[in-house]
């Protein structure tokens, strides 16, 4: 049963309040889904408290989880593109969709974080002697971005989106060594055998990944996020922006945790690196 006809179902159960927010969504599905949270408050004259109420009722973990089982009942899409997408769709409504649809994934994925297991990851990448970010497909460019920030760091780090490349790294890798390796699903037979090797060496070892699976279940240490995506038949692209967003959200805390001699260090590397641009446009 899909969100709308559980919403039809449950009409009779729902307070005099849910009801309303109820009608307004069954009028006009569409825009339940491009408005915000306030917006579909003042539509349905209820309070924001009773929105998500209403959303949790149907079992979604707040208005933006709400939002993406909402579209899913209205049309499964083209395979392949984007669960949203439609064939027929202008530029205009698949240029918005995919912004929606990424932003609502997000923000998802931010309501399931861990901050418990950021912290414990920071503290694992901050003792490291080595780090390495390891990705295949898709991952391989969190992996490669992931590098981009951390090589401003004053610790070793590589990244290799080639499985022989992984396979020597875990061989050669020793006590003090951190590998992350990025796994939407968790289900690559090739990242679970590496992350197997690389505890054999003694190297500690993050999965950025989906919770229970067993990439996680393999790591030392598992950060989880809830990417509404399924990467079996869609192609992926909320979860690698959340993996991105991971990244960020890692490296901002090992640069806070090493103190603000490290930042110094970081603003003049950043001092180093004027020369290489132009300067700004001044205006006339």
């Amino acid at each position: 049963m899909n969100t709308l006809e559980k919403i039809q179902k449950n009409l009779p159960n729902f307070s005099k309040s849910e009801r309303k927010v109820a009608e307004v969504i069954l009028a006009n599905p569409q825009t339940a889904i491009q408005s915000s949270i306030a917006t579909l408050a003042k539509m349905a004259d209820v309070s924001e408290p009773t929105v998500n109420r209403f959303c949790r009722r149907l079992d979604t973990k707040g208005f933006p989880d709400f939002k993406l089982h909402l579209a899913q009942s209205l049309a499964n899409g083209t395979p392949y593109v984007s669960r949203h997408v439609e064939v027929n769709d202008t530029a205009e409504a698949y240029s918005n969709k995919i912004f929606e649809s990424s932003m609502a994934a997000l923000d998802s994925a931010r309501q399931s974080i861990d901050p418990n297991q950021i912290n414990r990851a920071v503290d694992m990448l901050t003792q490291a002697d080595q780090i390495s970010f390891f990705g295949l497909g898709a991952s391989s460019a969190v992996a490669h971005d992931a590098l981009n920030k951390f090589f401003r760091f004053n610790v070793p780090v590589v990244s290799f989106d080639d499985v022989l490349m992984m396979r020597m790294s875990c061989i050669n890798a020793r006590e003090g060594a951190v590998l992350v390796l990025f796994s939407h699903t968790g289900r690559t037979k090739t990242l679970v055998e590496v992350a197997r090797l690389a505890k054999e060496n003694h190297a500690q070892v993050i999965a950025i990944t989906s919770k229970d699976s067993p990439l996680a279940r393999e790591a030392t240490l598992a950060v989880t996020m809830d990417v509404p995506e399924d990467t079996d038949l869609y192609m992926p692209m909320a979860s690698r922006l959340a993996q991105m967003v991971v990244v960020d959200v890692l490296a901002t805390g090992f640069t806070l945790r090493r103190g603000p001699r490290f930042r110094e260090n970081l603003k003049r590397v950043k001092e180093a690196l004027k020369e290489s641009r132009f300067e700004k446009s001044q205006p006339l």
